[in-house]
């Protein structure tokens, strides 16, 4: 794709790939009101259209988010179908309980799924699920994860579900699991593995830029809007700088945190971090690892 910053072959590290099984976890009669195209049951046939989606746009390649525990079905099944587009995420709960869990994993705790080197990344959201990355349970699915060669994605700092909002249902999150620096000694131990902590932090840039300054193994994702700048007045360039200064171009991976249709792949997000880093005269070298490379060298 040609950009501010050159011709870039765009990979997207956050797009929440909301399948069948996401909705009907949910669980909501509103579900129908929401204006969104509801998926197919296949989960290929979903991946066929965010294909075509992807490339209306230009982008070469996505990691896709299964956001609801005990879906990495319908991730693998559009990865199986695209192989050299997707990436497959899917969500782990280690507590077992939580309001993003359908009944049939409500039952007790979740390890990561044995899918082997199919599953590229787990997706842990400590806040959502209300359990210690400090917990046992949870370190049990990060050794799991990282003797299986698959990155281990942390979501920290605000969190806030759109869908869940808009359909009224409950969201007890608990942000005293959200921290960070919570990952700091599980980075260390186990210093092959690959940490991703998307959206800057989401709030806690401070946080995440300790964490990456101490751990190279952590990576962080520039995904969403970042609308948690207003809690510290921070703006995008203030964020980028920073960054880049702590974790340099070799550990940061561009996302939108696309998710629904008709909405689609979320260009905004992207044309307003290109415009970003271009005003701060960004190599084109860097640009190239940020909007890209740096994803697939993740799973290289």
């Amino acid at each position: 794709m040609q950009t501010p910053l050159g011709d870039l072959a765009l990979a997207d590290a956050h797009v929440h790939f909301f399948s069948h099984n996401f909705f009907a976890g949910l669980n909501s009669p509103g579900v129908s009101a929401l204006g969104w195209d509801l998926p197919p049951e296949d989960p290929a046939a979903l991946a066929a259209r965010w294909v075509e989606e992807l490339d209306r746009h230009g982008v070469a390649q996505a990691a896709l988010i299964a956001s609801t525990p005990g879906d990495e079905s319908s991730v693998l099944a559009a990865k199986s179908a695209y192989p050299t587009r997707f990436f497959a995420y899917a969500m782990v709960n280690p507590s077992g309980v939580g309001p993003a869990c359908p009944p049939a994993q409500s039952a007790g705790p979740q390890s990561a799924p044995s899918a082997g080197a199919s599953l590229d990344a787990i997706c842990l959201f400590p806040a959502m699920h209300r359990y210690s990355l400090h917990d046992d349970r949870a370190e049990a699915v990060i050794a799991q994860a990282a003797a299986q060669h698959q990155a281990i994605f942390v979501h920290c700092g605000v969190l806030t579900v759109g869908v869940r909002k808009k359909l009224g249902l409950p969201s007890p999150f608990d942000m005293r699991f959200s921290n960070p620096l919570d990952l700091h000694a599980l980075a260390l131990r186990y210093p092959a593995a690959r940490f991703v902590v998307p959206h800057f932090g989401a709030g806690m840039l401070r946080e995440a830029l300790m964490l990456a300054d101490l751990c190279p193994n952590v990576f962080l994702d520039t995904s969403s809007s970042n609308s948690w700048m207003r809690y510290e007045g921070l703006d995008l360039p203030t964020v980028f700088r920073r960054a880049l200064d702590v974790a340099g171009p070799a550990r940061l991976l561009f996302g939108t945190d696309s998710s629904f249709f008709p909405r689609g792949w979320n260009r905004p997000v992207f044309e307003t971090q290109a415009k970003v880093l271009a005003d701060l005269k960004l190599d084109s070298q860097s640009a190239r690892q940020i909007f890209g490379d740096n994803l697939r060298r993740l799973f290289s």
